[in-house]
């Protein structure tokens, strides 16, 4: 009897669903990191990133192998025909871990159905999604694919709809362009299927329909640019939505090609931005990243619903560590919710900030070249890690 008894109670434990995701969890600011690694993630990554004391992680399964096609969960973005579901199970155990080490999970896909990722795309954009409500088509029915797939995991916080879209790229809209610039832009796009906003709420009513409580955060166009949402004339009509940008402007100074100048870009300094250069400091980090703030006051959105899903600059150059803590300090003041990238990317050294400003050692590539699988030399205690962690920290007490 007692046997009986207890059989019946794990069956019904196991019958009972995982609860709701819940968008209280963003009521508070949320600090965190991205994972977008070539290889799912274990439990020990996910502690890792938990003990820094991030309470996220936007997490990008794209890179990781399909077994069912070219593209993760897709199979082909070209021709999708459903959910990989040996993909899925590869995923759910990437949730359980992060679930088991207390992390909550930001899922964003950086390809979507007719819209594949730059990098798997042969280095060019794909324009596709934005060229007829047509193709707009399997791209929900993914969405609804995977919503149902997933219902209920808890460690789910949100999804992230897509990787920093870029509706206006070719159309007539230069990248940093005035606001008074995008707005005239939007009005000849608008309710067309360049319409970022439309867009949404194609995906948020394909997820709404097997899902009614999923947070889901919206990036902004021009890869999600600090000043992408000034065209939008309001926020969209759901009450669990966040809002997300990315910052690595001036990009000119911040990512890779400066690093192969004779003469690199510096912080503060003038800096190629838009059509013109103009000198990039605090204030101007401050500038820049206001706008979004400004849009969601402007249209009563809370600074809690207001997402910086990633930012970052290239770990060795000279001025990184300032820059960050420029970018943190306004981000901590303004009270939204952040992730840094990247932490410990398994294929690109970057921007994983615990190998401080210096080259990897030799015998770090040597073992590479042989085959071996090794890590590279992190520190948590990393100088240029400092700004990041001390804040991570000082948000999980």
């Amino acid at each position: 009897m007692r046997l009986r008894r207890s059989l019946l109670c794990l069956t019904l434990a196991t019958a009972v669903p995982a609860s709701a995701a819940d968008i209280t969890f963003w009521d508070m600011p949320q600090r965190g990191g991205n994972s977008f690694n070539e290889a799912p993630p274990d439990r020990a990554y996910f502690q890792a990133l938990r003990d820094t004391g991030a309470t996220w992680v936007r997490l990008s399964p794209d890179k990781w192998k399909s077994a069912g096609g070219r593209d993760f969960l897709m199979g082909d973005a070209d021709d999708y025909q459903g959910l990989v579901q040996a993909d899925v199970a590869t995923l759910r155990r990437a949730l359980d871990d992060a679930n088991a080490a207390g992390l909550k999970v930001v899922l964003v896909p950086l390809s979507l159905p007719l819209l594949r990722w730059k990098q798997k795309n042969d280095g060019k954009v794909d324009p596709r999604l934005w060229q007829s409500f047509d193709n707009h088509v399997p791209a929900r029915r993914f969405w609804n694919d995977l919503a149902k797939a997933l219902k209920g995991h808890p460690a789910l916080a949100a999804y992230n709809l897509i990787n920093e879209p870029v509706p206006e790229y070719g159309a007539g809209l230069a990248e940093h362009a005035s606001a008074e610039a995008m707005r005239q832009w939007y009005t000849g796009v608008q309710d067309g299927p360049r319409d970022l906003r439309r867009f949404y709420s194609e995906l948020i009513a394909s997820i709404r329909a097997v899902d009614a409580d999923m947070p889901l955060m919206l990036d902004a166009g021009w890869y999600a640019a600090a000043d992408g949402f000034n065209y939008w004339p309001a926020p969209l009509a759901d009450a669990k939505l966040l809002y997300s940008v990315h910052m690595y402007e001036p990009y000119a100074a911040t990512s890779a090609p400066n690093q192969k100048r004779t003469t690199p870009y510096r912080y503060p300094g003038v800096v190629p931005f838009g059509e013109h250069s103009e000198r990039w400091d605090a204030t101007r980090v401050r500038s820049y990243l206001q706008q979004p703030m400004d849009w969601a006051k402007t249209h009563g959105v809370g600074a809690n619903r207001i997402v910086v899903g990633e930012f970052g600059c290239m770990r060795r150059w000279p001025d990184c560590q300032r820059y960050l803590q420029d970018v943190l300090q306004v981000l901590e003041q303004e009270k939204v919710h952040w992730a840094f990238y990247a932490f410990r990317e398994d294929a690109w050294d970057g921007m994983d900030y615990e190998l401080g400003d210096g080259p990897l050692p030799w015998s770090y590539w040597q073992a590479q070249e042989k085959g071996k699988t090794v890590s590279p030399p992190r520190s948590m205690q990393a100088p240029l890690f400092a700004p990041i962690l001390e804040r991570l920290k000082a948000g999980n007490r």
